[in-house]
């Protein structure tokens, strides 16, 4: 019998949770026979009172476990920890607050069984915010862009993946995790399944346009050296316009045709060269700040305690 993990990244779901638990539990009696199920939720500092929520739940099903973060370290981060504990043949992400349309599962798991690594939702339209699809075109964007995502797939909220994948996801110790490149750097052997987006059952999103942002800067620095080298041939760019302007400032002065530069096309030229260079030189701090923090060992996750069928862990840490 094969085993189904469900990761489920808890934050401002206390309406919700136990629908999203009480529906997978309903489709993984479709085929109880075939599959067993664990269920994963992790509290990241929730607000309300979902660790309450989750604490009921937990007493009465013993295949769900509750990690319960001792701070917010945001979404991703609270996934790997998810992972950290799975023990499944595949592994389910999706979300806390409904939308995952869980009655298309059956359909990414026969992808799965067709060769596939990593199979994903494709929504139709994104039941979100004008302000979050901009967070997630420009993460998008730069995935495929500094990453080589390939043409046509994009990451959404429902995913299925071999447990080989989360492995090697797993092997990644670094803050700052970002989920996407640490799939891609493992396989592009990835498929999509057409499916449409619920409406949340209850509540507003939480992932807000500033989430979106820095979890771009994730991605962008975290998994890719192409920002060094963009900034690289900007440098070279710059210094190779100078040098031509330098030429022909030397022809006109010799055709007797050279006259003094304006104060504010002066002005104005040694503004916008200087907003490169700041620019790029906050890209390169970018880059050794997160090294530094990476070699102080910064933790992804800190588990302040683990809840399994009622009974309660220990403290734990992972770097």
């Amino acid at each position: 019998m094969e085993k189904l993990s469900f990761v489920i990244p808890c934050y401002g779901s206390e309406l919700t949770i136990k629908s999203v638990i009480d529906e997978i539990n309903g489709v993984m009696s479709q085929k109880c026979e075939q599959f067993s199920h664990e269920i994963i939720c992790v509290n990241d500092c929730s607000p309300d009172n979902v660790l309450k929520e989750l604490k009921s739940i937990a007493a009465n099903q013993i295949h769900v476990t509750i990690i319960n973060l001792a701070r917010n370290n945001g979404k991703h981060s609270a996934v790997m920890a998810g992972y950290s504990l799975v023990s499944g043949d595949y592994v389910v992400n999706l979300d806390d607050d409904g939308q995952c349309p869980m009655d298309k599962l059956w359909d990414m798991i026969d992808e799965l069984k067709n060769g596939y690594d990593i199979v994903t939702a494709e929504y139709h339209k994104k039941k979100q915010s004008t302000i979050k699809n901009l967070g997630s075109n420009l993460n998008n964007q730069m995935s495929r862009i500094m990453l080589g995502k390939p043409k046509g797939i994009r990451f959404e909220n429902f995913s299925v993946a071999r447990r080989f994948i989360i492995d090697e996801v797993l092997k990644y110790q670094n803050p700052y995790p970002y989920l996407e490149g640490l799939y891609l750097r493992t396989s592009f052997n990835i498929s999509t399944i057409k499916m449409d987006e619920r409406e949340r059952i209850a509540g507003t999103g939480n992932f807000t346009f500033r989430k979106s942002l820095s979890l771009w800067f994730n991605g962008f620095t975290a998994f890719s050296v192409k920002p060094l080298r963009i900034a690289t041939f900007i440098g070279i760019f710059s210094a190779a316009f100078g040098f031509l302007f330098a030429i022909v400032l030397v022809i006109r002065y010799f055709l007797g045709d050279f006259a003094l530069a304006g104060y504010a096309s002066t002005m104005v030229t040694i503004l916008f060269f200087n907003g490169i260079t700041m620019m790029l030189i906050g890209l390169v701090g970018e880059y050794v700040g997160r090294v530094y923090i990476s070699i102080n060992n910064s933790p992804q996750y800190v588990i302040r305690e683990i809840i399994k069928g009622g009974v309660s862990g220990t403290d734990h840490r992972k770097p």
